[in-house]
């Protein structure tokens, strides 16, 4: 006790952490913040992970938007003949198909 007496007369901010309801205070504060299952710390990792699953979200259903309008387009024959020639390269029998390809950086200026 007289060693509690002696930090107090040698330190005057220690008289007010020594006070019984600052100590609950801090003590509450520091689980709340570190040591519970809804501290703050596992608050920001749910919040990182749920922006990363909205924006996969949006993602996707821009995708899932393209390939239905890819999907409504096929249905039309001249199209189906276009996408096989464009994508697959396909041809048809008296045809001959060149296909170019340019390197960005083989043309030097």
């Amino acid at each position: 006790m007289k060693f509690i007496q002696r930090l107090k007369e040698k330190y005057p901010w220690f008289r007010f952490i020594g006070n019984r309801y600052v100590l609950a205070l801090i003590f509450f504060a520091v689980w709340m913040i570190f040591l519970d299952n809804y501290s703050y710390l596992e608050h920001r990792i749910l919040n990182r992970d749920l922006y990363e699953l909205e924006t996969n979200k949006k993602y996707y259903q821009e995708e899932i938007k393209k390939d239905c309008l890819e999907i409504k387009r096929l249905k039309n024959l001249d199209y189906i003949e276009k996408y096989a020639r464009e994508k697959y390269y396909m041809k048809r029998d008296s045809e001959d198909v060149y296909i170019i390809e340019f390197e960005k950086n083989s043309i030097k200026e």
